[in-house]
């Protein structure tokens, strides 16, 4: 006969014990359930967590890249994408111009803790950008192909850049991101990767997109961004700025979080009217 069960310190001649056991098991049953039910509704807090533990790290990867740092050097001189603003032309804008705040986000597509602060944090900001409540300036930076060799930094920047010349920058960010390789594999400096990618985003693979990435027509461009990254001052990738204040990894003594990034901006914006104002689209 195979052995039976038997809770530990409890005897099958004592029924009391017995009971006491399977009330325990009942017990820890529904605990059980409980964590379940807890886990499922905190998995974007895990990432958040994921991506407060790395930030450090990514931190001092920027800090340790002189500013000679970085991709080759490329020829030619640097062609803007369509759409670009701000500064130099180096702000890829995405959502209402007339938003009452505006997120500046600096996100390198090799660095993974850029992957996982917009897995964490995509939706809720699409969620803003859609309620007209914030704009979002992205600028795009190589530090890890200077800390690690390759070029998929600048290869994928390059790629996007020629995504907004057909407005299509937001949507090929996001594919980018969640298709991100490993860190120490350079995937991305295959532009037949980052076509295939293109693939996945409506529109976007045309013989003039494939001409862009192949021919690298931003390239100059995207270095002159990265050059002002690193002559900005910033810690390291992502940098994330709510008008103007930084908020990753914290604000003030706040932990940035799903609700607290929402909480930030409805403050900064009470009393103010939602952007209503449609960024032009990009020339063909």
């Amino acid at each position: 006969m195979p052995p039976r069960f038997v809770a530990a310190g409890v005897s099958d001649k004592n029924p009391e014990g017995n009971r006491s056991a399977r009330e325990r098991l009942a017990q820890q049953r529904e605990r059980e359930k409980g964590r379940e039910k807890r886990r499922r509704t905190l998995i974007v807090s895990s990432a958040v967590v994921g991506v407060l533990a790395l930030a450090a790290v990514v931190g001092l990867i920027a800090a340790n890249v002189g500013k000679d740092g970085g991709s080759d050097s490329a020829s030619g001189p640097a062609i803007t994408p369509s759409g670009a603003t701000g500064e130099d032309s180096l702000t890829l804008p995405v959502g209402a111009s007339d938003a009452p705040s505006t997120l500046t986000i600096w996100e390198d597509f090799r660095c993974p803790v850029c992957a996982q602060f917009e897995n964490a944090f995509r939706d809720t900001i699409t969620e803003l950008v859609e309620a007209g409540q914030l704009k979002v300036d992205y600028h795009l930076a190589t530090i890890i192909d200077g800390n690690l060799g390759g070029k998929g930094s600048l290869r994928a920047a390059n790629a996007a850049a020629c995504a907004q010349d057909v407005g299509k920058f937001a949507p090929y960010h996001d594919v980018l991101f969640r298709n991100q390789p490993p860190e120490p594999d350079d995937a991305f400096a295959k532009n037949s990767r980052l076509i295939e990618l293109a693939g996945e985003v409506e529109g976007l693979d045309t013989p003039g997109f494939r001409s862009c990435v192949e021919g690298g027509e931003h390239d100059s461009w995207v270095q002159k961004s990265d050059t002002a990254f690193r002559e900005g001052g910033f810690q390291g990738t992502p940098t994330a700025l709510l008008n103007g204040e930084s908020v990753f990894p914290k604000k003030g003594d706040e932990q940035i979080s799903v609700e607290n990034l929402k909480k930030w901006v409805m403050e900064a914006n009470k009393g103010k009217k939602p952007g209503t104002a449609t960024p032009s689209a990009p020339a063909s």
